[in-house]
């Protein structure tokens, strides 16, 4: 952990806050209409709209925020991705729109940073240009690889021109229609080992992985929903490696820690517009012959929201500066993913409180959005998984004090 003497700036600068103000005119202007005409529902949502979407984001010079600019993107660290993608958040649809939403943009990072070259022009290039779609399959049905990763079950077996590789993955998002998988199989140990574990770039084309069935869901906002997959038999080159045999658990925590961070980014978009249609609601419903917002019940909601948010986007920026400077970031990135999932609940439930009626009816998005943000208290580690990781780092720093007096 890092000790309490740290230097942290929250300004943005000019070309963040540009790309921000642009990012916020394109999601009122373009995608919100959208969002309408399809009710937010995208699992199985057409190409033509994913293509438009990205189209315009490109010629509104918003398209790809997170990604390098060698690789054709904006190139924004994450303290200036979290101003830009909680502005594109502000629609369920605004991060397909930038490109920057899961899985893509998690796995668009990984390739960065892990990738061969000739990995990087294959499968980084188009993805982050937005020719294809991609997904990352890691998580098993139960006993296998969820919240305790060290389960993965799905086994990698070298063969004599490379590999094979046999599991099942479900809840695989984005699997539908993806042109490859990032897939986690165990190479060697077994379910319970802390290592073992590799990452293998698979062809949807492939004749061993198929998606067997698309997951029903609570939420309806990801573009190509949730699978099951299998691999059966599914045999790969030594080219499909993703950086070193047996360092997968390694590499997912390259992609995972900023990736938690980009969820909370593009959910607090989604907190601040359900915000804002309290507010609104507030300020024009009379009851008791008093605006709702004249009255003490509704205000402290209101306020205990505006909290919310405020203190989300503090823990938040505390997290992606960790990371922009290289930092042992794990303990930040477990405090803001569970602090700011657990948030954005609390705000987008007190908007359908103070809207009654219509914000459980299909007249308002509250309902839907109420629908979207309740599984990211689950996935990317379940808030139980974090406070745990989070007291035992708080103890074991204790400890490390204590000794060194």
């Amino acid at each position: 952990m890092s000790g309490v003497n740290v230097s942290i700036g929250f300004e943005t600068d000019e070309r963040v806050a540009d790309i921000a103000w642009r990012t916020t005119e394109f999601v009122r202007d373009v995608v919100l209409p959208e969002e309408q005409a399809c009710d937010g529902n995208v699992h199985d949502g057409p190409e033509p709209l994913r293509r438009r979407l990205q189209e315009a984001a490109r010629a509104a010079g918003v398209f790809a925020p997170h990604v390098g600019v060698e690789w054709g993107g904006l190139g924004l660290d994450l303290c200036g991705q979290a101003v830009v993608f909680e502005a594109a958040g502000y629609s369920l649809l605004g991060p397909l729109a930038l490109n920057c939403a899961a899985p893509d943009e998690g796995n668009t990072h990984l390739l960065e940073v892990v990738a061969t070259e000739e990995q990087k022009e294959r499968y980084l290039r188009p993805l982050a240009v937005g020719e294809v779609r991609s997904c990352f399959a890691m998580t098993e049905p139960a006993p296998g690889a969820g919240s305790d990763p060290r389960a993965l079950a799905t086994t990698a077996t070298r063969t004599g021109g490379g590999w094979r590789i046999d599991g099942r993955k479900w809840f695989i998002s984005g699997a539908d229609g993806a042109d490859f998988a990032i897939c986690m199989a165990r190479t060697s140990g077994v379910p319970g080992d802390a290592g073992g574990a590799t990452m293998f770039l698979v062809d949807a084309g492939n004749p061993g992985m198929k998606v067997v069935r698309n997951i029903d869901t609570l939420d309806q906002g990801l573009f190509g929903g949730h699978s099951e997959v299998v691999f059966d038999s599914c045999e790969v080159g030594e080219g499909a490696v993703l950086g070193e045999v047996d360092q997968g658990f390694a590499y997912a925590q390259v992609r995972l820690g900023p990736a938690r961070m980009t969820h909370c980014m593009r959910w607090l978009g989604v907190a601040r517009r359900a915000q804002d249609i309290a507010l609104e609601r507030a300020a024009d419903r009379t009851a008791f012959g008093r605006p709702l917002a004249e009255l003490g019940m509704v205000q402290q909601l209101l306020a205990d929201s505006e909290i919310d948010i405020e203190t989300s986007r503090a823990v938040l920026l505390r997290a992606c500066w960790e990371l922009d400077q290289g930092r042992p970031a794990a303990q930040h990135t477990s405090i803001a993913k569970t602090y700011v999932s657990e948030a954005v609940n609390r705000v987008v439930d007190r908007a359908v409180q103070v809207c009654g009626a219509l914000g459980i009816s299909g007249d308002a998005p509250l309902s839907r959005l109420y629908r979207e943000v309740r599984p990211f208290r689950i996935y990317d580690g379940p808030s139980e998984t974090h406070r745990w990781a989070i007291a035992k780092r708080a103890v074991r720093a204790a400890r490390e004090r204590r000794a060194a007096r």
